[in-house]
């Protein structure tokens, strides 16, 4: 990891929660995950929307994705994976960077299948509410999140 920190919109990452990085991307571990193995893949370039990303960050970052995906899945022993994008302030998006959630899924996991999508959007919010840039690691502690960290970097 060549960063200390990692830029997400206007908030700081610690490189211990970050697991995966291309030139183009990086995959981190979530302050507050919907299930267990929920993580952001990010661009690296501090982009808003989807469409002001470049050809060669959109390829990589879902490359980033599918990869990480894969891994997770087989981690996490699970038989899906659910990918999302909150596109937009309307659409949900709490932080103006694009990032894309990769959700490891298993039969029974939501009561409902579409749920999950539900349980995101609470989670944005309530970080949207509560998050204080000096206590950002309020749900989850560094230690934790680089403890899960360390897990996935050993698998990539």
């Amino acid at each position: 990891m060549s960063s200390e920190f990692y830029t997400f919109g206007p908030h700081k990452i610690s490189h211990t929660g970050v697991f995966y990085t291309t030139q183009l991307s990086f995959a981190m571990v979530n302050l507050r995950p919907v299930a267990p193995g929920h993580v952001l893949i990010c661009s690296m370039r501090e982009v808003k929307r989807v469409a002001d990303l470049t050809a060669d960050e959109i390829c990589d970052l879902w490359l980033t994705a599918q990869k990480v995906g894969g891994m997770l899945e087989c981690y996490h022993k699970a038989s899906s994976l659910t990918f999302t994008i909150q596109d937009g302030p309307e659409s949900g998006q709490t932080v103006p960077h694009v990032h894309i959630h990769i959700v490891p899924r298993k039969g029974g996991d939501f009561e409902r299948n579409d749920e999950i999508y539900d349980a995101i959007n609470e989670k944005e919010k309530e970080l949207k509410k509560n998050l204080d840039l000096d206590q950002e690691r309020r749900d989850r502690s560094l230690e934790e999140m680089a403890q899960e960290a360390d897990e996935y970097r050993k698998i990539l």
